[in-house]
């Protein structure tokens, strides 16, 4: 049977992307490396790389080893932390976020990483959609996503905050009313494709506006500049840690029952690191 450390190197070349890489992140020579992933085949009776010359990739049973290879070595890692104290949080977790939630969650994961130094806490950024592909996966231990109304059976959701629909303008149109400006500006329109995009289009809808579309994106950010530029208008969710109001180039409507952007943490309902994620939900409250 193939020992922690063997898994351990496996991970590193999943996560390096090659034996040389991997090398180096686990104070191992190449040929060592190379030495252990052949035993790791053998004990496990099937290849999981491509060998084509000098160059090693992960087949597709190394990739869905992967997440069951991250699985084991965190549970290891939970099994380790009570030697050192009964309190402590040890191991590695690996978390993603929506671009407009990464900041709460770094916030969160620092919190965290100062009272249990023994966590080694990763976040990566993407769409929503993707990232609960990854959670479902096993590639991520837990997200902070967008919320939407369908979801596979496998996974858990844990509500964390609402973001309302808002009409978002340049500061120089202070004295138009909503719809005036809806009706008159330029529109920079979220992504119709993404459930944020959804959102947009129901709350139009409501209004009974027409606007003149001017741009698309799936970038809430640039959208944000491009308003604050005189571009444009756009409706978008009030970002939790948004400071709109605040910005002498942007003026902030409120919208009459306006559609809400649920953002919730999805896990796997068998994930290993389940006692960290609900610490890392408890810290991305307290910042709610």
């Amino acid at each position: 049977m193939s020992s922690i450390r063997v898994l351990r190197t496996f991970a590193a070349v999943a996560a390096e992307g090659s034996f040389a890489a991997a090398a180096a992140r686990v104070a191992l020579t190449q040929a060592a490396v190379g030495q252990q992933m052949r035993a790791l085949e053998a004990d496990l009776r099937r290849p999981l790389f491509e060998r084509q010359g000098k160059t090693v990739v992960l087949n597709e049973a190394g990739r869905e080893l992967v997440p069951q290879v991250r699985r084991l070595l965190a549970l290891y890692e939970q099994m380790l932390a009570p030697a050192a104290a009964p309190e402590a949080m040890a191991g590695t977790v690996h978390l993603g976020a929506i671009v407009s939630a990464v900041r709460p969650l770094i916030q969160a994961t620092i919190a965290l990483k100062s009272r249990h130094p023994g966590l080694d806490l990763h976040v990566s950024a993407a769409k929503s959609i993707d990232l609960v592909a990854s959670v479902q996966a096993g590639a991520l231990d837990a997200a902070v996503v967008v919320r939407e109304p369908a979801a596979s059976g496998e996974v858990a959701w844990t509500p964390l905050y609402a973001e309302p629909m808002v009409l978002l303008a340049p500061r120089r149109l202070e004295e138009a009313q909503a719809r005036e400006i809806l009706q008159s500006q330029p529109f920079i329109r979220f992504d119709p494709a993404q459930h944020t995009g959804l959102l947009v289009a129901r709350t139009l809808a409501r209004l009974r506006v027409k606007p003149q579309e001017f741009l698309e994106l799936n970038a809430l950010e640039s959208i944000v500049e491009l308003v604050r530029s005189g571009l444009g208008v756009s409706v978008v969710p009030l970002l939790h840690d948004a400071r709109w109001q605040a910005d002498a180039r942007l003026r902030v409507l409120e919208i009459p029952r306006a559609e809400e952007r649920r953002i919730a943490l999805v896990q796997r309902r068998d994930a290993a690191n389940a006692r960290v994620i609900a610490a890392v939900v408890r810290e991305l409250r307290k910042g709610a």
